[in-house]
């Protein structure tokens, strides 16, 4: 850091002579931010042009790859509250984009699945949809990008830990 980014100070003067694990974890913090922020950026782009907020989108593909899901997983799954999942599925209805299903074992349960209309939309617009992600991801090979996954779940776990 220091003089080749331009930023002086304390902070970036001992970062730049000799990085210590602090250091390290605080500059990954950042970049990591970053680098979130804009993928994200450019993939909701992309679920935008094709007609759909990011939870719509969300909600949606996952139908599309699991199949027909209990409406209480669907939060968990794609990490949104639950007044969130119903005020989307309420429009993806709206739109005869999905429907709910009573489970005809418990009563209590309702499912959430993908009709024809839906399906058909999803057939035409996941594979242009995975081919930008695919260019948004560019910046690291097909190695790369599994070592990241796996080190970003690694991350992930011990994060969760008390």
């Amino acid at each position: 850091m220091g003089k080749e980014s331009g930023t002086t100070g304390p902070v970036a003067d001992t970062i730049a002579a000799a990085p210590t694990e602090q250091d390290a974890a605080l500059k990954l913090l950042v970049v990591l931010s970053k680098a979130y922020k804009t993928v994200m950026d450019k993939a909701v782009k992309d679920m935008k042009q094709r007609g759909l907020s990011p939870s719509e989108f969300t909600i949606l593909e996952l139908l599309y790859n699991k199949g027909r899901v209990p409406l209480q997983q669907i939060g968990q799954k794609i990490l949104v509250t639950s007044g969130s999942v119903t005020y989307n599925i309420d429009k993806l209805e709206g739109k005869s984009l999905i429907r709910r299903v009573p489970s005809p074992d418990d009563r209590r349960v309702v499912f959430a699945e993908l009709t024809d209309q839906g399906l058909a939309l999803l057939r035409r617009i996941f594979p242009e949809h995975a081919a930008a992600v695919q260019a948004i991801m560019a910046g690291l090979g097909y190695e790369e990008q599994l070592q990241a996954t796996k080190l970003l779940k690694q991350l992930g776990k011990t994060a969760e830990q008390p």
